[in-house]
């Protein structure tokens, strides 16, 4: 039997493949606020151009490749149990060739009912037009959680984390919930591993092994000390 690695990532592996996050400038993402383009409220009174926006992030993200970071998760899989959590909405992970992907946020490549976010459907190319509806006749948006809205697989994602016998967080601040609560489910006993450029000060520090470097960097310092 395997051992299972959980692995919990974030915005910082997926900007070595060129996809920006908000965090980095304060609040705008690609020049917007993000509380114009993300929230249930910004849809209801802008629709048309919460969906250009997001049909512009599909555009890149589409255009985007896998990093070494994504591949080398892909590499670990040959020794353990790899179950990846990510908060990013792109399909990194999936092209890279991961098995085990589990999105908090949803995926920007699939697109959502405005009625029932539990109907979601792939998305054809790169936009989804305005007009363009699903099986009950409400308008399709991006499947993407915005922020105000439940995180639908949050209690999936806390229960792949109270199995890990070692974890891994890579690229992320801690500063979204509740995906920030995930490693107070992680057992005390198993082994954790922070990869970041800059490392959040956290309680059990001391139990927690530091690698401050970038995703691909911290990649391969991981696979070091894994094998």
């Amino acid at each position: 039997m395997k051992k299972k690695l959980v692995v919990l990532t974030g915005a910082g592996i997926s900007a070595e493949s060129g996809l920006k996050t908000f965090r980095d400038t304060d609040g705008l993402w690609e020049g917007f606020n993000v509380y114009d383009v993300a929230t249930p409220e910004a849809w209801l009174k802008n629709p048309e151009l919460v969906q250009d926006f997001y049909n512009q992030r599909r555009k890149q993200v589409l255009a985007a490749e896998p990093n070494d970071a994504h591949r080398g998760l892909v590499e670990l899989e040959a020794h353990y149990d790899v179950q990846i959590i990510t908060q990013n909405i792109d399909d990194l992970h999936e092209r890279a060739g991961s098995s085990n992907v589990t999105h908090l946020h949803g995926v920007i490549t699939r697109s959502q009912s405005d009625l029932n976010p539990e109907l979601t459907y792939p998305v054809n190319g790169w936009e989804i037009k305005m007009g363009e509806l699903c099986e009950l006749g409400a308008q399709l948006r991006a499947h993407v959680v915005w922020f105000g809205e439940a995180v639908p697989m949050i209690e999936a994602a806390a229960g792949i984390c109270r199995s890990a016998d070692l974890f891994v967080l890579i690229g992320s601040s801690l500063a979204v919930y509740p995906a920030a609560n995930l490693l107070n489910f992680v057992p005390r006993r198993s082994p954790r591993y922070i990869i970041d450029p800059k490392i959040p000060e956290m309680r059990d520090s001391s139990r927690i092994v530091r690698i401050e470097k970038t995703a691909t960097e911290g990649l391969k310092e991981l696979l070091q000390l894994l094998s």
